[in-house]
């Protein structure tokens, strides 16, 4: 008798209620036998699946090198035998007579369990052909190889710990669905256990990035996700209410202006690795809240920022696959050092055809962008740099595969960052495109309190025109520039979409644990 964890995939609503009736009806004839499982509180785990695996093939190529192999038919019995404690999800079950085969999933993998009423003894063995699929069990053992091959538990004791009051879903069929692997993560970890290995690569990459930054003498620190003032980025925020201080109050939508103050204390390399609120569009690379890595630097400047970007990410790719090659989106990534760097005005001049740096009046260069088909916006925005940006927007960075840092970002764009030298229409900014996606978005940072005065009077006036995406006025972070900002560089990155680039992920809700999800 055969039991896969499969459930039908026609079950009506009345057979699942029977299912569910029937389980609770087993729970409670335990109970009554004084056998609930719910109340045991511990049991004694020596080996995961994985590792009894892993250490039975070392044992056995060890015998095999002293030995040789065994004649046919006879098999090999390691001395000491592997003595393990094992608990975890019994995923399948195949009940023959006196003996029965299992499948026990773990957090490390799967094992294939051999249980017979003669090792664990008739009652327990008559109860365990009562158990259900999905239930928790722990098992006591040996390891072993059988004739077919397989690494296997014998089982000599046999613990139900947990009963699961569920049938578990259709695993070909109702956790394809999105929607319900999204929504009830639990199930889909259970049922396609293989989607662990995102998360997995997702805590790695944190821990990649912390060291690599601890190393380089930066200290994480942990600033307010509740503010008066939503500042940092250009994005529309949630907005709460603070009872005891009557006060309206905003989730965060940037960590950077706490970090740069800061840097103003003199603390003078940090980061924050932490959760971002924005209230704005979900898609495919977007979600509500998402984590990103801001950090700062003084006395460094963009190019230090480029070459920590891409120091993290090849560095991650390298420690933690192996490679610096990876697949995403259809396209085949080179991760290895040496990333393009490509000014934004020179980037539309291959793209799109436009010299923008032959260009000098407002009226010119819109006219330039208008005649490529790029759309502007309302006259107010109608400038050199809002040509060259939209230009760059609309038609190149779509066309971005391998790792790229555009530079030179236009000031109109850029309210925190330090104008050029050279040419003050622009400034000393990057972002890094991989496959047509921001990963990262660095600054020179402004230290300049007058200038930054007059950008955020801008953004407060795109403010009252109606677009309330710009920065707000922040009259504390002004003060603690004028009492002196050394000069900085700063980065953001977005956890979420470097660890997409490093699984393959065509949605950012394959790497994120719990998605916002319509109720």
């Amino acid at each position: 008798m055969s039991e896969p964890m499969n459930q039908a995939p026609e079950m009506t609503e009345q057979q699942l209620s029977e299912l569910l009736q029937v389980r609770r009806d087993k729970l409670a004839a335990l109970c009554e036998a004084g056998q609930n499982p719910y109340e045991i509180t511990k049991y004694e785990v020596t080996a995961y699946t994985a590792e009894a695996r892993a250490e039975y093939e070392k044992r056995e190529a060890e015998y095999l090198a002293q030995n040789g192999q065994p004649e046919e038919g006879q098999a090999i019995e390691l001395n000491p035998a592997i003595e393990v404690s094992i608990a975890g999800r019994m995923m399948s079950r195949r009940i023959m007579g006196k003996a029965s085969f299992l499948d026990i999933h773990d957090s490390m993998g799967r094992m294939q369990v051999y249980v017979s009423r003669s090792d664990v003894g008739e009652d327990v063995y008559a109860a365990f052909k009562k158990w259900d699929i999905g239930d928790i069990i722990g098992l006591k053992g040996f390891v072993f190889r059988t004739k077919m091959g397989e690494i296997s538990v014998h089982a000599n004791a046999i613990t139900l710990l947990s009963k699961s009051l569920r049938p578990l879903p259709e695993k070909f069929h109702g956790l394809k669905d999105t929607d319900t692997r999204f929504r009830q993560r639990y199930l889909d970890l259970i049922v396609n256990p293989e989607v662990k290995r995102n998360f997995a690569i997702r805590s790695q990459f944190i821990k990649f990035m912390r060291n690599y930054l601890d190393n380089r003498r930066y200290i994480e620190v942990e600033t307010p996700v509740l503010n008066t003032i939503a500042g940092g980025a250009a994005a529309r925020p949630f907005i709460t209410h603070h009872n005891t201080l009557d006060l309206d109050m905003y989730m965060r939508i940037a960590t950077e202006l706490p970090l740069k103050r800061l840097i103003v204390g003199g603390m003078d390399r940090v980061y924050e690795i932490g959760r971002i609120f924005r209230n704005e569009g979900m898609d495919t690379k977007h979600n509500p809240e998402f984590t990103t890595v801001e950090l700062y630097e003084a006395y460094a400047d963009f190019h230090d920022m480029m070459d920590i970007a891409e120091g993290i990410l090849s560095g991650a790719a390298k420690e933690i696959l192996g490679t610096y090659e990876v697949e995403w989106q259809g396209e085949q990534i080179d991760l290895t050092p040496g990333w393009r760097r490509l000014t934004m005005v020179d980037a539309v001049k291959e793209y799109v055809g436009i010299d923008f740096g032959a260009i000098t009046d407002d009226a010119e260069a819109v006219a330039a962008a208008e005649a490529k088909g790029v759309e502007l916006a309302d006259a107010a925005e109608r400038t050199w740099g809002n040509a060259l940006y939209a230009c760059f927007d609309q038609r190149v960075e779509e066309k971005l595969i391998q790792p790229t840092f555009i530079t030179m970002y236009p000031v109109e764009v850029s309210p925190l960052t330090k104008a050029s030298p050279k040419d003050p229409r622009l400034t000393e900014r990057f972002e890094l495109f991989v496959c047509h996606s921001e990963l990262a978005n660095a600054y020179s940072e402004l230290n300049d309190p007058l200038d930054q005065r007059q950008r955020f009077m801008k953004q407060v006036e795109q403010r009252e025109r109606g677009d309330d995406e710009t920065e707000m006025l922040d009259e504390d972070f002004l003060t603690a520039l004028e009492y002196g900002m050394p000069p900085t560089g700063g980065m953001g990155m977005g956890i979420d979409r470097c660890v997409m680039m490093l699984t393959g992920a065509d949605s950012i809700r394959e790497v994120i644990l719990f998605p916002t999800m319509r109720p």
